[in-house]
């Protein structure tokens, strides 16, 4: 049985609530802490608990706290150890146990989505959508000794992001510190989590040979914008199909060579672009080794699908920290990012519970993201004293099915017309306004008063 204090918040913010129960459920400190050691190849723990590193960034990403260093000085009651070793113990994070958190998140996410019954349809039936992309951290300050003396900007590295579009949620992320390392050296790590039956969307810096022998291998299918001077041999004449949104349509067939020197037949779409791209292409090519049954305006369709994942790096972008400024050593600002994608994996699960019960159509259309993190971000810190961790184990030992129920129950509560979206119609230009240097300031008591007594002037008789 929940306190009469946590029916409160319940009833003022049960959106926070959710978004806590799906964190203890899966993410409860003594839980973490021992992943932390089954999974961590170098790092172990001394004093500095990794679920207490994990609390701080968390903060930080959500904007519960300013920064991490903020974080910080608000529980360094609790925590055993200086400042100086959290960010040492954040520099030293390897970027695989990021990488795996944010699976070990997603795997959690992916239950309970499935529990809830809040995916979206399949984009093709019968295949599981991948939606492959990279993503450069922006520049951080320049923290880092060897930065101090230089003007140019450093990159403290990059990833690529493995997105799910039915459960809108990133299955998998492959961080790399180094930040001039080219996408394509991370195709061979890309090709370990792939599995049968999956459909690969990306653009065409992934359209590599070895990456599509491989993934034909592992028995996926893909859709892959083709680059230039790609290789490949025709096997017969382009032939128009119909028209898509995006424009009209044709396909041949082709035919490339593995390392074997046979040939793989592939059918290559063309699309000429009603709306240029924006290096003013007017014409598209794509690469597929799906059958035949899937026709060509089908895959040209499913081609557009790759911008979900662009909506989602916006949802990270405008809701959560995903970039660290602060954070200049590659380990940390990677272990930042993946944070903040395992934050947009549990936000996913509340959208997905709110879908359920109160509509897809009324959920996506009316409401507004910035206000529902707003809500939440706070909600948080005032929730988390008045119930502290202890109050929170009730869900920790919670099934997906029982947490399922849990959250539906919970999103009932949730009241849409506070976190609305407002319709607004198009901006107007702004007009240059005349500046007189004679008076570069006015007083708007003065301005106000003017207003007000042309009003009483003109309304006299």
């Amino acid at each position: 049985m929940l306190s009469e204090l946590f029916c409160r918040f319940i009833q003022e913010s049960a959106a926070t609530v959710m978004a806590r129960a799906v964190l203890e459920r899966r993410l409860p400190p003594g839980q973490l802490d021992a992943w932390f050691e089954r999974t961590a190849e170098r790092q172990y723990t001394r004093e500095l608990l990794f679920s207490s590193v994990f609390g701080l960034m968390l903060e930080g990403v959500c904007g519960i706290r300013a920064l991490v260093h903020a974080a910080y000085q608000a529980l360094a009651h609790t925590l055993p150890v200086s400042v100086v070793s959290v960010y040492n113990k954040l520099n030293g994070l390897e970027p695989a146990t990021s990488a795996a958190l944010v699976r070990y998140v997603a795997e959690e996410a992916r239950g309970l989505i499935g529990e809830l019954g809040g995916a979206r349809p399949a984009l093709l039936p019968g295949y599981e959508v991948r939606i492959l992309d990279g993503n450069c951290l922006a520049a951080s300050e320049p923290r880092v000794k060897e930065l101090r003396a230089l003007r140019s900007a450093p990159l403290p590295g990059k990833s690529l992001v493995v997105y799910d579009p039915s459960l809108d949620i990133v299955v998998d992320v492959l961080p790399c510190e180094d930040g001039y390392t080219q996408e394509r050296a991370l195709l061979g790590d890309v090709l370990q989590c792939v599995r049968p039956g999956e459909l690969w969307v990306g653009d065409r810096n992934f359209c590599v040979l070895a990456f599509l022998l491989g993934l034909r291998a592992r028995g996926a299918c893909f859709i892959l914008r083709e680059p230039e001077q790609f290789r490949f041999r025709p096997l017969g004449p382009m032939r128009e199909v119909g028209v898509s949104e995006a424009g009209a349509v044709a396909e041949q067939a082709i035919e490339v060579l593995d390392e074997a020197g046979e040939g793989v037949a592939l059918r290559r779409v063309r699309v000429r672009l009603k709306t240029p791209t924006r290096e003013g292409e007017s014409e598209i090519y794509l690469l597929t080794n799906l059958p035949a049954e899937v026709k060509a305006l089908t895959v040209a369709a499913l081609y557009r699908k790759r911008w979900t994942l662009e909506t989602a790096f916006q949802v990270l972008e405008a809701h959560f920290q995903s970039e660290i400024t602060t954070l200049g050593y590659p380990k940390a600002a990677l272990f930042g990012s993946s944070m903040a994608v395992v934050a947009y994996n549990v936000w996913a699960v509340v959208q997905a519970a709110l879908r359920r019960v109160h509509g897809v159509q009324k959920v996506e259309q009316e409401v507004s993201g910035y206000y529902l993190a707003e809500e939440m971000s706070a909600t948080y810190r005032g929730m988390m004293i008045a119930l502290p961790p202890p109050e929170w184990a009730v869900f920790q030992t919670l099934s997906w099915a029982a947490m399922a129920t849990c959250l539906l129950d919970l999103a009932q509560h949730v009241r849409l017309s506070a976190v609305r979206k407002h319709r607004r119609g198009p901006k107007k230009p702004a007009s240059k306004l005349p500046y007189d240097p004679k008076h570069p300031h006015v007083s708007t008591a003065r301005l106000i008063a003017q207003r007000k007594n042309k009003s009483k002037a003109g309304a006299s008789p």
